[in-house]
């Protein structure tokens, strides 16, 4: 979160997997129930529901805007604030970008003030206006002044990857490719192979801690299923990458998300690469832009409002 003059600029990266602001990481499910819950951590209490956020996966048209409204929450209380002027910075999938951002803006500007509860406090909030980016390119904005030559980005996320070509710092829109190689598909992968192999399920938040290198307690037999699994989706993301014209001895590689993590915690490191292991980087970098742009219209330079 930034401040800029009297508003506060959030920046929010909605994921299929994970919700990222600068500072926070928070599993994207939502569910929503009628009554009060036994546990009010992680609740939202909005438009007289209590919506309960890292459960399930997003499926319903609302559930972004449930998701949006707790990672102002997130953000603000970190601060200790609960009134506030926000400026949202959001991002797109490069293949949706100039499609959907201005619906998506729209989307989330639907109510200019909002009140809303999270962990026993009320918010009120003012959404004055709303910034839309494209993913991946946003994250690695710190290192474009070092893209010289031919460059790759492979923004990759839960559900796809995201590919874009950077050539002498220049975005060229239309190498723009989404591959649907997301993390998710090595989890069912070794989800798959421990049931094949020992009959048994594997519950997802091992498998994250395994993609992490967190330390747990797990047995050699299991941890080399993994392994594999892990080791066969990292091929398919680099064969994906070879299909979409990357080659390791004349570019660049910047590797993005999740995606990032998986790859440099087991070894595949690819020549001339740099991974961003920092999954809030999109959302630092929406940050970042907005600022710059509302920076620039204050000195009459360009237009506040950037959908």
């Amino acid at each position: 979160m930034i401040k800029f003059n009297d508003t506060f600029i959030i920046g929010i990266d909605h994921g299929y997997g994970n919700l990222k602001t600068a500072n926070t990481v928070t599993p994207s499910g939502v569910k929503i129930h009628e009554s009060e819950p036994p546990f009010k951590k992680d609740v939202l209490e909005y438009d007289g529901k209590y919506i309960c956020i890292g459960e399930n996966h997003k499926t319903a048209d609302m559930d972004n805007y449930y998701l949006t409204l707790y990672g102002i929450a997130q953000e603000l209380s970190l601060a200790g604030i609960t009134d506030s002027h926000v400026h949202l910075a959001v991002g797109l999938s490069l293949m949706w970008y100039s499609e959907q951002r201005e619906s998506f803006a729209e989307y989330l500007r639907q109510n200019e003030y909002v009140e809303f509860g999270y962990n026993g406090k009320t918010y009120h909030i003012y959404i004055d206006s709303v910034s839309v980016y494209p993913q991946g390119y946003c994250a690695v904005y710190d290192k474009l002044r070092d893209m010289d030559g031919v460059n790759m980005i492979a923004d990759i996320g839960n559900g796809t990857m995201n590919i874009l070509k950077v050539i002498d710092h220049k975005c060229i829109i239309d190498s723009c490719r989404t591959e649907k190689l997301g993390v998710e598909k090595c989890v069912f992968r070794i989800r798959n192979a421990v049931m094949n192999k020992f009959h048994e399920g594997i519950d997802e938040s091992i498998i994250t801690k395994f993609f992490r290198n967190e330390e747990q307690e797990l047995p050699e037999e299991y941890r080399k299923v993994m392994e594999n699994c892990t080791a066969d989706y990292c091929s398919d993301i680099l064969a994906a990458l070879y299909n979409n014209e990357y080659n390791s001895k004349l570019m660049k590689l910047y590797v993005v998300g999740g995606g990032a993590v998986v790859m440099s915690n087991h070894n595949i490191n690819p020549p001339n690469t740099t991974f961003i292991t920092d999954i809030c980087a999109n959302a630092k970098g929406y940050e970042f832009q907005a600022k710059r742009n509302l920076r620039k219209c204050a000195d009459g330079k360009g237009n506040k409002s950037q959908a």
